[in-house]
């Protein structure tokens, strides 16, 4: 399908920012929007240029393929209405996002509901306690790969996020603790999906938690978690009974 008049003159305008700095800061929301979506899947946004095509009533950010540090996440102080933003990709470890970005969006964007932060190797539990005291409204969380947290961060979600549903925290140094805290949480009626595969300091005694504490589970992926040997006839019994589910993966040893 030809793009239109508009899309083209906004693939224009994104291949000359600097030209177009302050023109680009007059556009209304809606055309913001749509640029904002041509640069995103281009990876153009950056921490000088973001202020220019951000605007208040912002809802969506898909910015994981964009280079970005936490200067541009502070930048979005103005967003109250974000309720969506994804940070980074799967292919490569992020080390210029940490937990002061996190914290600001946090302080910024009360009615967020998903945040991906794949792979932010400096996001603590200092950032996402923050999102879990000041984001009551979270239903999604992606941690995966963020090295940093602990299960700090886990209880914070499972005592203030009670809309969460969907949580993926594999590849981190969660414990069962973490887990349990999460799932015995004020979410545990709604959460349906979590992911913690190879997170190697749980064991059968957090898959069992979810099992018990979580009617609702429909995906539950905890393959390469060596700790995870021997799952209890009574687990075994749950999974074979809920159905429901959807998805579990599980790696024998």
């Amino acid at each position: 399908m030809p793009k239109s008049l508009l899309t083209l003159c906004l693939c224009y305008m994104e291949s000359l920012m600097s030209k177009y700095h302050f023109d680009i800061k007059t556009l209304p929301a809606n055309v913001k929007d749509k640029l904002i979506k041509i640069m995103s899947t281009k990876g153009t946004i950056n921490d000088k240029n973001i202020s220019q095509v951000l605007h208040s009533g912002i809802q969506e950010l898909h910015l994981q393929n964009c280079k970005l540090s936490d200067s541009a996440l502070k930048q979005l102080s103005n967003c109250k209405f974000l309720k969506e933003i994804h940070l980074n990709s799967r292919k490569e470890n992020c080390f210029t996002i940490s937990s002061e970005g996190i914290k600001a969006i946090a302080l910024a964007c009360p009615f967020l509901c998903v945040i991906s932060l794949w792979r932010c190797c400096k996001v603590s539990d200092e950032g996402i306690l923050a999102l879990a005291h000041n984001c009551r409204h979270l239903q999604i969380v992606t941690l995966s790969g963020c090295l940093a947290i602990t299960d700090a961060s886990l209880l914070a979600l499972g005592q203030n996020c009670r809309f969460l549903h969907s949580i993926d925290f594999s590849s981190t140094r969660v414990t069962d603790d973490g887990v349990i805290g999460l799932v015995t949480g004020v979410c545990s009626q709604n959460i349906k999906e979590i992911h913690m595969g190879r997170c190697t300091n749980v064991t059968a005694e957090a898959v069992e938690a979810v099992l018990t504490c979580c009617p609702q589970i429909k995906i539950l992926l905890f393959h390469g978690c060596p700790l995870v040997k021997d799952l209890s006839r009574d687990a075994l019994e749950q999974l074979e009974g809920l159905k429901e589910i959807e998805q579990v993966t599980w790696t024998i040893y």
